[in-house]
């Protein structure tokens, strides 16, 4: 009994050494680790001059900004009509047009995330590695996307706005282009993580390829595919409020026509407007997408 305690005890000794020693390495590592991270924050800093100099002395100004365009408001008058100084009807004068303008920003984002989907779709199953056709097929359909949604929207709405035309067709091709890119790579995973025993069985039967997309793969991934699709939607919300600002159309273009002519408090009327917008769009998207996942799930 003492000699197997004896033998059992260096052994337990040695495991603690290893597991201190295995501690330490992996502490030096961790540490070695966030030395090279913050060596290489330091670099990018100071490659982008962001010295911390200069972003001090540009706060009070983003402060100042701010206070300007706030509204001057007054409650004695808060209620009063258009023109009244101190009111809300004064400061959202033109709310009519500015509404017309974000409802134009909501047609372009919904029009533009259906094109770009239904385009990511075309090119998910080519470029999920699982079921590509071949691997030609495959590297050009991740090439290809990767080229798509490497450009950012507002690069591509300039280039559509000098071949078209100021107006929202630029806007929605824009968005509609980084959309696909973006889209086919979320589409392309989740088919990826598809179960193929159903594709198995489609090729076993004589289905073609595309009878395998059809009824193996695409009704597995439909949910995953759907909230994807709603969620790039609210995220193109936002980019066709920003890409009017080169002309694209939508609420972007009249926001930048009141920056650059300093019509401060029209920019918080209209900031205010995309704020509350995106927001209720943000909440109505959500519902709608865990609607329509949890009837996909059930019906499966």
């Amino acid at each position: 009994m003492r000699a197997s305690y004896a033998t059992g005890l260096p052994a337990v000794i040695r495991g603690e050494e290893a597991f201190l020693a295995a501690r330490r390495q992996k502490r030096i590592q961790a540490l070695l680790g966030g030395a090279i991270l913050l060596a290489c924050l330091l670099t990018a800093a100071w490659v982008s001059e962001a010295y911390p100099a200069t972003l001090w002395a540009g706060l009070p100004r983003i402060g100042e900004y701010f206070i300007r365009i706030l509204p001057d408001l007054r409650w004695d008058a808060l209620f009063a009509d258009a023109e009244t100084e101190g009111s809300l009807a004064f400061w959202m004068y033109r709310l009519p047009e500015w509404s017309l303008l974000i409802i134009e920003t909501a047609n372009m984002a919904a029009l533009a995330t259906l094109m770009g989907s239904a385009a990511a779709l075309v090119m998910a199953f080519p470029a999920a590695r699982n079921i590509t056709p071949s691997p030609l097929a495959y590297q050009l359909a991740r090439r290809t996307l990767e080229a798509l949604r490497t450009v950012p929207e507002i690069v591509y709405a300039l280039i559509f706005v000098w071949a078209f035309g100021i107006g929202p067709l630029a806007g929605i091709l824009a968005i509609a282009l980084h959309s696909a890119g973006a889209n086919g790579k979320l589409f392309a995973e989740a088919i990826e993580n598809a179960d193929l025993k159903s594709w198995e069985g489609v090729q076993s039967a004589g289905g073609s390829w595309l009878h395998g997309c059809r009824f193996a793969v695409l009704p597995q991934v439909l949910p995953n595919l759907i909230s994807y699709l709603l969620l790039r939607f609210e995220v193109n919300i936002r980019s066709a409020s920003v890409i009017g600002f080169v002309g694209a159309g939508g609420i972007g273009e009249e926001l930048y026509k009141v920056i650059a002519f300093n019509y401060y408090e029209e920019i918080s009327a209209i900031v205010l407007l995309v704020i509350i917008t995106v927001s209720v769009l943000d909440l109505v998207s959500e519902r709608l997408r865990h609607a329509a996942i949890g009837r996909l799930e059930a019906a499966r």
